[in-house]
């Protein structure tokens, strides 16, 4: 079975995003109806600004005892979030995943289109093993030339 891109296993429906401005609350009611587990935050000219997620949510909102109808999204998202084009292999994106802990990866053309958003459940059992396998053989380099 040849290896998927990350374009050919992401949702194709329409985005699920917000404006910087947004509360906190507004955000969690869209990812609820959406049932998704993050949000892109763009501005009225479309360029991608950051991503909420349930973690960020979790520990920078709850964990801080913060309002989540007076928070703006913008406050608690990770700015400027790691992203890959759309022809990244899957088990490529998953290690990205893994070496910066993330759970989710915005999917962006070379002209700067978001085309969705990437999530380890996207991933096939084989790609995320071809994944760990990567990341467990670039500690094994990294440990050799250290």
């Amino acid at each position: 079975m040849p290896e998927r891109a990350v374009f050919q296993t992401i949702c194709h429906r329409h985005l699920v995003s917000v404006r910087p401005s947004a509360s906190v609350l507004e955000a969690v009611w869209l990812m609820t109806a959406e049932n998704c587990g993050s949000v892109l935050i763009i501005d009225a000219a479309g360029p991608l600004l950051g991503i909420l997620t349930e973690h960020d949510l979790l520990t920078r909102v709850l964990a801080k005892g913060l309002n989540p109808q007076t928070t703006h999204v913008s406050d608690v998202m990770t700015h400027d979030p790691h992203s890959v084009g759309p022809d990244v292999k899957v088990a490529e994106a998953v290690l990205i995943m893994i070496e910066h802990g993330i759970g989710y990866l915005p999917v962006v053309s070379p002209a700067s289109k978001i085309l969705g958003v990437f999530s380890t459940r996207d991933a096939l059992p084989r790609e995320l093993d071809d994944a760990v396998s990567l990341a467990e053989f670039n500690d094994q380099v990294n440990d050799a030339l250290a």
